[in-house]
């Protein structure tokens, strides 16, 4: 796997020199007209470098990064000739504007800078190929229109913000496609295989990771987004082949702190856009589906930045192949995709450009207001210091976003409790604060926000994220400004102390977990002590791990570099004999044997539950797991796996009769098998000692409509969302004695995405449960506020000599939910131990 390259904390230009050669365009450049096929990622790569050296003085073309696979991640900058050589003058004046840089006043009479992204999900193929045409008229000489557009605006193109999954899904359908274009919806090339175009290598959906920024492509695509912080980000999509083309304004909700001026000018585009549309008679449609609620998406993200931010939708997507027939009975064709997009991307500029002074001018004001008057309810956000390594990983993520953030002393202020959601008293003291006066204070105030305000609980995505939450730390929201100083961070010891017998280390973060799983794999015996205990003087909670010297011979240098990396504090011990609690050789403590670890995966298998796993392994635990097929379980030596994971999916063998007897085999015989999700309710509905908890309601036999029960058709819709839970966020009362939960408190903030509950484990650990008043923020449909409670989330059962881990709620959501990955490694490294 290639690591992320040191390129791009840089900027790699493509030095490619003028030889007077004319521009190409795509037809000429590929051989074939635009739409007659798929073009792959480096024949895309190409265009855009014949372009660069034909056009030296209208383009730059940088490489801001790579994929996982290795293929290059491109930027075109587009200017006039007069602006070009005044680029990074133009970039720099934009970050005055923001407040971002302050070596002088920014100057409002700049050009508006314009940011098209194309193909973020990679079986939506027709957008990296109007990449292309787009970028040719903008350089075409004999293109009147775009030399006018480029007096005003600086243009930047993003071809292919997912060439890995553009890439599986072209070389797919490229294999699969006869001499001529088959729109049968029957044909094979309209039914991809698992996992699909449209993830990246690790299967994650690369439009919900604005924010978090967990995947390589989107933290080098963010570094260079915040050095140009663009007026207007267009983002280019594909939804089912049936659906007219949509364009901005959006749907509701919208979040609060979309300003009337972002509201309006989505108008102002979306009438210049229907103004093309109806000269060709083409069908589209606004204000519906598309919301600007989820902080994540390449359109709303942008929005919090101050900017203009839009999805575009064509009708296509992984299904429509080149050309397939849609419902009416017309066939929709990859030029007719290309002809849509390129319009609105045309449309967009020509917009933009009629628009400089208004955007240039508002987004200043956007910037200044944050800085003057702070955002929201809450001015600022107070964190407490726990003493763990959470705060790392919470910095880390203010940092990508461009969130500054600082301390303030020792002051007695009232805030915002998040954990008891009541407004308490609090000290500063030991505290990070994060204002929202500053430039990035209304990104701020989205991400912690408590609960956030939904105008319309029709979004299709979660609608709840507070980083306090997200992160398992002690936080207050308070309603003035906090004055603050520069943090400080704490230095940490990673030095190995001489000692005779051996050494401890506290374990209460994820990075914590990461420390485990380094030294497990580096073949280093390690403990951990179940109850909490004293030595020399200091307390060491449970989980507590404990090195012995002894037996560890010759892997004290992995040892060290594991504390460095993780940095993590290690404390020496000079015997086994402890001050209060349970001795070092005592049945209270347990060793960690090494786990061979496997999931099942491919058909059946929701692919971005099982790419969260494979990442959370590959990227961030760096601990090997084997991925099985999940339909060739029949095969599988089970003797070789010691802990085995079942992703969200649906398994044919928990529905089979007998389908599942291999595996209570090998769990009886001392597996362990971690369900998540889906798994779960499977397991539940077949014999696995797990049982679906009914309310009162459902427990109730059919009975005769009531006249008030009538539904209208009209109502359809939020009728539905009142059975509905996008993703809400649920306080999980622990049982913290179990190994499951060491490191927590007695509690833990997750994401509940269905209405699942289930009965208390009666021969089992009901390690995780969800009380009465366990809701804590996010929309719940009316028809579910009242199931979801008094039920099971988190359970361990024994099953012989092994034991199942009953993970009902995902607690490693996108890989961005921080505080859930130390309860999985716990599930790997600690449980049935």
């Amino acid at each position: 796997m290639k690591q992320l390259s040191s390129f791009i904390f840089g900027v790699v230009i493509f030095c490619l020199p003028a030889f007077g050669q004319q521009i190409k365009s795509p037809d000429e450049f590929l051989g074939y007209q635009l739409g007659e096929k798929f073009t792959p990622h480096h024949k895309i790569v190409s265009y855009f470098q014949q372009a660069a050296a034909a056009k030296p003085q209208m383009m730059k073309l940088q490489q801001y990064g790579e994929t996982s696979e290795g293929r290059p991640l491109l930027l075109a900058l587009i200017a006039s000739e007069e602006n070009l050589p005044k680029l990074e003058e133009i970039r720099k004046n934009n970050l005055r504007l923001t407040g971002m840089l302050n070596d002088k006043p920014g100057d409002i009479t700049a050009p508006a800078i314009v940011w098209l992204s194309y193909n973020v999900h990679g079986n939506e193929t027709s957008s990296s190929e109007v990449a292309m045409k787009t970028l040719f008229e903008l350089l075409n000489p004999a293109n009147a229109q775009t030399k006018e557009y480029l007096k005003n605006i600086i243009v930047i193109i993003d071809p292919c913000i997912n060439p890995d999954g553009r890439d599986r899904y072209v070389n797919w359908f490229m294999q699969m496609e006869g001499k001529d274009a088959n729109p049968d919806r029957n044909g094979r090339e309209h039914s991809e295989p698992w996992p699909g175009g449209r993830y990246n290598h690790y299967n994650f959906d690369l439009n919900r990771d604005w924010a978090w920024q967990t995947q390589v492509e989107t933290q080098q695509r963010m570094i260079q987004y915040n050095r140009w912080m663009p007026q207007v980000h267009s983002d280019y999509h594909e939804q089912s082949f049936n659906s007219p083309y949509y364009f901005a304004p959006a749907a509701e909700p919208y979040h609060e702190v979309i300003t009337p001026w972002q509201r309006n000018f989505q108008v102002v585009v979306g009438k210049n856009n229907a103004k093309y549309f109806d000269e060709k008679g083409w069908l589209y449609f606004t204000k519906e589906v598309f919301d600007l609620f989820y902080p994540s998406y390449g359109d709303t993200y942008p929005l919090y930045n101050g900017s203009i931010g839009m999805t575009f939708e064509q009708g296509g997507g992984g299904r429509a192949g080149s050309a397939v027939v849609i419902a009416n009975g017309d066939t929709l064709t990859l030029k007719d995709r290309i002809a849509h997009h390129f319009t609105t991307s045309m449309s967009t500029l020509e917009i933009a450009s009629k628009n400089t002074a208004g955007l240039v001018k508002e987004f200043k004001r956007f910037f200044e207001d944050s800085k003057n008057n702070g955002v929201g309810e809450y001015k600022s956000f107070v964190i407490k210091d726990d003493g763990t390594n959470k705060m790392n990983a919470f910095k880390h993520l203010l940092e990508m976003n461009g969130i500054t953030y600082g301390t303030a002393g020792s002051a007695s202020l009232k805030g915002f409790n998040y954990f008891t959601g009541k407004e308490e008293s609090f000290t500063t003291a030991n505290s990070l604060v994060v204002s929202t006066y500053q430039p990035k204070g209304v990104l701020a105030k989205v991400l912690f926000e408590p609960r956030s305000k939904l105008i319309d609980s029709a979004t299709y995505d979660i609608t709840a994220w507070a980083l306090p939450y997200v992160y398992g730390l002690q936080a207050y929201a308070v309603k003035e400004k906090v004055a603050v100083t520069n943090y400080i961070s704490k230095a940490v010891d990673h030095s190995i102390p001489a000692t005779s017998y051996g050494y401890l280390v506290r374990y209460a973060s994820f990075e914590d977990a990461k420390f485990l799983a380094a030294i497990v794999k580096a073949g280093i015996r390690v403990r951990y002590a179940e109850k909490d205990f004293s030595f020399n003087g200091a307390v060491f909670k449970r989980g507590a791990m404990i090195i012995l010297k002894k037996g560890n011979e010759g892997k004290m240098e992995a040892f060290a570099k594991a504390a460095e990396q993780f940095d993590v504090s290690i404390a020496p011990i000079s015997s086994g004999f402890v001050e209060a609690g349970a001795d070092f050789g005592s049945d209270k403590v347990h060793y960690i044997t090494q786990p061979r670890v496997a999931m099942l995966t491919g058909k059946g298998v929701d692919a971005s539950a099982a790419g969260e796993v494979w990442f959370l392994f590959d990227q961030q635990l760096n601990y090997p797991i084997t991925l099985i097929n999940a339909e060739e379980t029949g095969t599988v030596d089970w003797k070789n796996i010691d802990v085995l994971i079942l992703p969200n999916g649906k398994y044919k063998f928990l529905t089979d009769k007998d389908g599942d007897k291999d595996l209570k085999t090998w769990v009886r015989q001392g597996g362990k098998l971690i369900a998540m999700e889906n798994a779960v309710a499977q397991m539940a509905a077949g014999d696995w000692n797990i049982k679906v908890k009914k309310n009162e309601e459902e427990k109730k036999e059919d009975k005769p409509l009531a006249y008030s029960e009538i539904k209208k058709f009209e109502e359809s819709e939020h009728r539905g969302i009142m059975s509905n839970i996008a993703g809400a966020i649920y306080k999980i009362e622990l049982d913290n004695s179990h190994p499951l939960a060491l490191g927590f408190p007695n509690y833990f903030y997750n994401l509940k995405q269905d209405a699942n509950m289930y009965e208390y484990l009666k021969d089992g650990w009901n390690v995780g449960i969800i009380k009465k008043d366990s809701y804590t923020a996010g929309f719940v449909g009316t028809n579910l506020k009242e199931k979801i409670k008094e039920g099971l989330s988190i359970g361990v059962q024994d099953y012989g000599r092994g034991s199942v881990v009953y993970l009902a709620d995902n607690p490693i959501f996108r890989c961005f939910w921080e505080n859930g990955k130390m309860l999985f490694a716990n599930a790997v490294f600690l449980v049935g131990q």
